[in-house]
């Protein structure tokens, strides 16, 4: 795992939008903030983000966007290619005020890159700065991806949630749930729909595709994610993945992986 220590803190930085490069194996880090904002584009490798509302899975091919000051912590899965862009609060008025995933195009990506390899920014009129609000005005455009699992505050719904991190495979209904937390299955829905705007099943759902995609990354097999998440066979997994992100699991990885080995040979 990657020390804190080997972490490049914004605070090392001087410019309006700085960013390196990070060649690691997995790494974690603490909840911690910063006063920048920070853009984390996944080349290669997948990054979990956790904040008070929800946690977000990154895969290669798109970018993490935390606003400035937002308490996170972060856990990095296999062998990883990041770049981590920090970014002045005054920047970031048209970009996402929530954490997100964002789908990150062939240019912006490409930019994210180049503005890594930049001197220590000091040009305010040159085109080191035209390049960075070419960046700002991309990523104000850029789609956000569904890999956001929505965290409920109320003490009755974690408990389910907790429950639910610890094995997968759990298969309580509803009516079970709402006996175990001591509320009515009527209040139940209703106060999971109201902090997580999910039902209760497909926020479970959402659990599944988050833990899946970090397992499989982590070279775990379609079956045995399958069998951990409690489904009784790997086509039963296999269908629901494919009914939620558009394609089977392992294409949906794999399509990520090989659109960078395009765009770099195109």
């Amino acid at each position: 795992m990657l020390p804190t220590s080997e972490i490049l803190w914004p605070d090392s930085f001087t410019g309006p939008v700085d960013a390196v490069e990070l060649i690691k194996k997995g790494f974690e880090l603490a909840p911690h903030c910063h006063h920048e904002a920070q853009l984390m584009l996944v080349v290669r490798g997948l990054v979990t983000c956790e904040v008070a509302s929800g946690l977000w899975m990154v895969p290669p091919q798109c970018a993490l966007w935390i606003p400035a000051s937002m308490t996170h912590s972060m856990r990095g899965v296999g062998d990883l290619q990041l770049y981590c862009a920090y970014v002045d609060p005054k920047l970031t008025q048209a970009l996402p005020q929530e954490c997100c995933v964002l789908s990150v195009s062939p240019l912006l990506r490409e930019i994210v890159i180049e503005i890594s390899h930049l001197p220590k920014y000091s040009d305010v009129d040159g085109p080191d700065a035209r390049l960075i609000g070419i960046m700002i005005d991309r990523l104000a455009t850029a789609s956000v991806e569904r890999l956001h699992l929505p965290m409920p505050s109320d003490r009755h719904l974690r408990q389910i949630a907790d429950r639910l991190m610890t094995d997968p495979s759990d298969r309580t209904t509803i009516p079970e749930w709402a006996r175990k937390v001591g509320m009515s299955e009527r209040t139940l829905c209703r106060l999971l729909s109201k902090e997580t705007g999910m039902s209760f099943g497909r926020w479970r759902q959402q659990f599944q595709i988050m833990l899946a995609l970090d397992r499989l990354s982590e070279g775990d097999s379609i079956q045995s994610v399958a069998f951990a998440l409690g489904y009784e066979s790997s086509s039963a997994f296999v269908t629901m993945f494919r009914k939620t992100l558009g394609k089977p699991p392992l294409r949906f990885l794999a399509d990520r992986t090989q659109g960078i080995a395009r765009s770099r040979l195109s």
